[in-house]
């Protein structure tokens, strides 16, 4: 019964008019009204169970719209980032939906799903390093902090951006829709590292109004319908292990992708577990 009821639910969304929805929630999060921004805060808060005192300011009139809210940042200790400087660490919060080894050039989606990790890429030159190699997939609910950071250190090689769906990126949603992750709307970050290069994917969802990244600010929303590739081999963009490159105006999924031979994954972290910013997913 609970398959039954997931797979209308999903296929539901095929006929939604998933980006004007989008659209509406990006005004609407954005919205400086007082009286809308703090019934917003309060409700949404209180529905998904967010944790006030961990914000810096923990006072919802310190903040000028529900979006500045959502992605608050936190204030000092609320994280705990692993000391060891092997550690390979994870980017946010959120709770991992899949990890493990690629299985030559596919990735894992769900029990019987998985897709063509050239797909997800948009068939960048870096999926040939990449190819059987680590993957960890982490989806951030809405109580979870929205802020994302480097799981290590980092100089960025360049960002692709790839139009596509807007699907939900809830459990139920990946568990159903195939090729869900190389079909959403996604924000593809490729760093070269001391051990390889890093890719992490910021994955677009229905109702996820926006995605950043520190160097580039608001990628999307956009009206560019073709991918597009920025390279910034001259720009120096390095980011250190544990300092923020993006954020997700609403709640989403994070995929990070290592080179074969790279990373040893922490043993007892597998899919459905929960998992916080900084926690060690594994040693380089």
């Amino acid at each position: 019964m609970k398959s039954v009821v997931e797979r209308v639910l999903a296929g539901f969304q095929y006929i939604l008019p998933q980006h004007f929805l989008s659209r509406i929630v990006y005004a609407l999060m954005r919205s400086e009204i007082t009286w809308v921004k703090n019934l917003l805060i309060h409700l949404i808060s209180h529905i998904a169970g967010i944790n006030y005192s961990e914000a810096l300011s923990p006072d919802p009139a310190d903040y000028a719209s529900f979006n500045a809210w959502f992605t608050r940042e936190l204030k000092p200790g609320a994280r705990i980032f692993d000391p060891d400087p092997q550690a390979f660490l994870s980017p946010c919060d959120g709770r991992i939906s899949e990890t493990g080894p690629l299985q030559e050039n596919r990735i894992l989606q769900a029990k019987g799903k998985d897709y063509s990790l050239k797909d997800l890429l948009a068939n960048d030159p870096v999926c040939e390093r990449l190819t059987g190699g680590y993957f960890s997939t982490i989806y951030l609910s809405p109580r979870d902090y929205h802020r994302i950071h480097m799981p290590i250190g980092g100089c960025l090689q360049r960002m692709i951006h790839v139009p596509g769906r807007l699907f939900s990126v809830a459990p139920y949603t990946v568990r159903q829709v195939p090729r869900l992750f190389a079909r959403n709307e996604r924000v593809i970050s490729i760093f070269e590292t001391d051990s390889g290069p890093l890719v992490m994917v910021l994955v677009g969802a229905m109702l996820v109004s926006s995605t950043e990244t520190v160097w580039a600010g608001e990628v999307t929303p956009t009206k560019n319908k073709e991918v597009s590739v920025t390279d910034y081999p001259d720009r120096d963009i390095t980011l250190a292990k544990g300092e923020e490159m993006g954020r997700f105006n609403m709640g989403s999924t994070v995929i990070l992708l290592m080179p074969p031979g790279t990373l040893n994954p922490v043993d007892d972290l597998g899919a459905g577990d929960a998992i916080k910013l900084g926690q060690r997913l594994g040693v380089i």
